[in-house]
């Protein structure tokens, strides 16, 4: 449904990972979710063009979060949010919950 708003679905993932997780980058997205990591970088840097995001570098790794100057920002994440609250909970599970803390260093998988 949110893809025919934003045009694609991977426009649609890159926008829901960064709604639940405010920063992340190409690759990170392109591992939870089933999609390449080219369509992925490039709709990224697409929306940085738009002036959604903004990018800075960690390391040698791109990170994209949001940008605080986007007239819009407000309007963008109100639309994700009630994406988001409809979405179905196995979906949300499955596909929108990825691990952020490091897993201690003795503790068994």
């Amino acid at each position: 449904m949110l893809a025919k708003l934003v045009g694609s679905k991977t426009a649609e993932k890159v926008l829901l990972f960064l709604f639940l997780y405010n920063e992340g980058y190409a690759r990170q997205i392109s591992r939870l979710f089933p999609v390449a990591f080219d369509p992925v970088n490039k709709q990224l840097t697409k929306f940085e063009d738009a002036g959604i995001l903004v990018s800075r570098m960690k390391g040698r790794t791109k990170l994209y979060t949001w940008n605080p100057r986007c007239p819009y920002l407000k309007e963008i994440k109100a639309l994700l949010q009630k994406f988001w609250d409809l979405l179905p909970d196995d979906q949300k599970k499955v596909y929108y919950q990825q691990r952020m803390r490091p897993r201690k260093s003795d503790k068994p998988l």
